[in-house]
């Protein structure tokens, strides 16, 4: 009885870890016809009976905060019409911007930008830079996705692996870097198997302030969890039309 107990205790506390990385979605919302700021739209997120949601201004914008890193589908609702299924991908400590959104309940127009880079280029993480961020699928994608620490130099030109197999973070010394995983700080990061890591994002200078305790650089990552994998398959099966 006593060891159901620690590991129940075990399993929910990384859930809760699992959790940590949070971020923002932000956009404007108009109407299809007139192009006009639509106020006090109301802008929401479901998930897993929990919602996540925010009211358009004067000038139809809007921030939802607070979202647990991943992919969600968006709606927004006025009055008794709803447009569903706007596809947003929140990232770890940043936000995403799903540009101007002209409301209609059949269609969506974005006005907007999608970036993607390189494993060598930057991911603008809001504002802070430099940065670099790597979802699962790009993981699983990656030739070095068996090889943890090469695929971290891999992402950035101002990481380098040491001929011991240690990491350097723009020409500080050995060992001077902070690691953590899901939340939890540590100095290593062992043998972290990819294919459990569901985001992992690498600052190498302008370090926000939680993070301020090193002169080196930070790699964040994330683990998979159920709700990562059931976000997958909600995502899936809208994208099928049997949602």
């Amino acid at each position: 009885m006593k060891n159901l107990m620690i590991v129940t205790a075990l399993l929910f506390s990384g859930l809760s870890f699992g959790q940590g990385a949070l971020g923002d979605v932000i956009g404007t919302i108009v109407d299809m016809k007139t192009e006009a700021p639509i106020y006090d739209a109301v802008v929401y997120i479901e998930d897993n009976g929990t919602m996540y949601r925010a009211r358009t201004s004067y000038d139809g914008r809007f921030r939802i905060s607070a979202i647990p890193a991943g992919t969600y589908s968006m709606n927004v609702r006025q009055y008794e019409d709803t447009m569903k299924n706007i596809a947003v991908h929140v990232p770890m400590d940043g936000f995403h911007n799903a540009g101007t959104i002209k409301f209609t309940s059949t269609l969506v127009v974005y006005e907007g930008m999608d970036a993607s880079a390189g494993l060598n280029d930057l991911k603008l993480i809001d504002g802070n830079l430099p940065v670099t961020s790597m979802s699962a699928e790009e993981i699983e994608k990656s030739p070095l996705k068996n090889d943890v620490k090469g695929m971290l130099a891999g992402m950035s030109s101002d990481i380098k692996m040491t001929n011991d197999g240690e990491l350097v973070f723009r020409g500080a010394r050995k060992g001077d870097m902070l690691y953590l995983m899901d939340g939890v700080k540590t100095t290593s990061i062992g043998n972290v198997p990819s294919s459990s890591i569901g985001r992992m994002m690498v600052y190498t200078g302008g370090l926000p302030a939680k993070y301020g305790d090193t002169l080196g650089g930070v790699v964040v990552m994330e683990s998979k969890s159920y709700f990562d994998l059931y976000r997958k398959w909600e995502a899936e099966e809208i994208r099928a039309g049997r949602r």
